[in-house]
């Protein structure tokens, strides 16, 4: 049986990533090997567990077809839906973090990297 989290504090900062083997594709990255939050290197010992979303938010929903829609959140779609994996770091803590694959810019097409939530064993 695998272990219940619940969240122990809402983060939501970008935050840097490092990754020892870089990701074959840029915008469909793996767990990074460690992460600077608050001026704190964590270094990543485990991945509890990941997974993908690729809903389309705010007015990126609009603009799609509805028969397109379905299939764009199954698979995605360019810049489009957002990465997660939930890690242990070499400090004990357990962290939900996630890339997300929309670019801020035409100037900034790279995805960014985020500390979503703090974890703690749930009941």
């Amino acid at each position: 049986m695998s272990e219940t989290w619940r969240p122990l504090r809402f983060i939501d900062r970008e935050i840097e990533v490092t990754h020892l083997h870089p990701p074959a594709l840029a915008k469909k990255p793996h767990a990074p090997d460690s992460f600077v939050w608050d001026g704190q290197t964590y270094r990543v010992r485990e991945l509890l567990s990941t997974w993908a979303r690729y809903e389309r938010r705010g007015r990126m929903q609009a603009n799609m077809q509805p028969a397109h829609l379905e299939t764009a959140a199954r698979r995605g779609s360019w810049g489009v839906g957002r990465f997660y994996f939930r890690v242990r770091t070499d400090r004990g803590g357990v962290f939900d973090l996630y890339y997300d694959r929309e670019p801020e810019s035409a100037g900034d097409r790279a995805g960014h990297w985020f500390l979503w939530r703090e974890l703690k064993p749930g009941s």
